[in-house]
């Protein structure tokens, strides 16, 4: 059953369940530990549950850090990319963690993108063609204790402005390499 905390009025679609179902079955993703309990239709919710099991325990049988970190990895750039569509280039930029109590039960983990991030998003992109935000998430036990918080930074940009910097940064790399 899941806790309380997971609880939404969003719906999932046939599209989001098949791709829910692919990435639990993605050997990267199935190798973290983690599952993907849901995916919303409109792509601005999911969330995930980490066992401790017998690919999840450490040395001290507590939830392995690693599997924390990796089973929470690429959520914010897969839905921020199809929420905002192929004009847009998103990537992982940074992530960092920050273990706050031992993992000894099932975790759990909810992101939600808001509509104001995404308009945010969006304006600055248009303002200014790319642009970073640090995006935060907790791994949390049935009661809702925090066992973990990672914060994400995520880069976007207009996919033409992304693609205009990067042929004139190899044509510079290409440059400075044969002087």
């Amino acid at each position: 059953m899941k806790p309380a905390f997971l609880q939404t009025d969003r719906t999932e679609s046939g599209k989001t369940w098949r791709f829910r179902t692919f990435m639990n079955w993605y050997p990267m993703y199935f190798g973290t530990g983690g599952k993907i309990l849901f995916w919303s239709s409109d792509w601005q919710e999911v969330h995930l549950r980490l066992r401790r099991n017998i690919w999840t325990y450490n040395y001290v049988g507590t939830i392995f850090g690693g599997s924390l970190f990796s089973a929470a990895d690429p959520f914010y750039m897969l839905m921020l990319y199809q929420v905002l569509g192929r004009e847009f280039v998103v990537w992982d930029k940074a992530a960092t963690i920050r273990f706050r109590k031992p993992g000894r039960s099932t975790l759990y983990s909810r992101y939600v993108l808001s509509s104001d991030l995404i308009d945010g998003i969006r304006a600055d992109v248009a303002a200014k063609g790319q642009t970073e935000r640090v995006l935060p998430l907790e791994w949390l036990d049935a009661d809702g204790v925090v066992h973990a918080q990672i914060e994400r930074t995520l880069y976007v940009a207009d996919k033409t402005y992304y693609e205009t910097k990067s042929r004139i940064a190899n044509r510079r790399g290409s440059i400075g390499k044969h002087d």
